[in-house]
């Protein structure tokens, strides 16, 4: 009995596939899409850097604050002293991470 079911449940899905499939093909709907750039242009275009630099600081420093959440929580098992410390050395390198992205100057926008 649930041969049957599983036959028909097949039939079913490969009929419906065949079915809804639609037979117009637009050129533009199959050409990829990427960050709002036309796609009939160019695909090796220059183009600049700073975007995906500015990205990636973006993450690391939001992947840090991330890591702000299981320090908080652990306020409850050491003392305040220990929370203190550790809350300051990770803020410390925090902003020395910053300190030195901004002496490199990647966080300038230059053309």
């Amino acid at each position: 009995m649930s041969m049957i079911i599983m036959a028909i449940c097949n039939i079913l899905i490969i009929l419906s596939s065949i079915i809804s499939k639609k037979s117009f093909i637009d050129r533009e709907k199959s050409s990829p899409f990427e960050c709002g750039f036309d796609p009939k242009s160019s695909s090796r275009m220059p183009f600049s850097l700073h975007f995906f630099l500015i990205a990636v600081i973006f993450l690391i420093f939001d992947v840090e604050i991330t890591l702000l959440i299981p320090i908080i929580m652990s306020i409850k098992i050491s003392s305040m002293l220990n929370f203190n410390l550790i809350i300051f050395f990770f803020i410390f390198i925090l902003l020395f991470g910053l300190y030195y992205e901004w002496k490199k100057g990647a966080l300038t926008w230059t053309k």
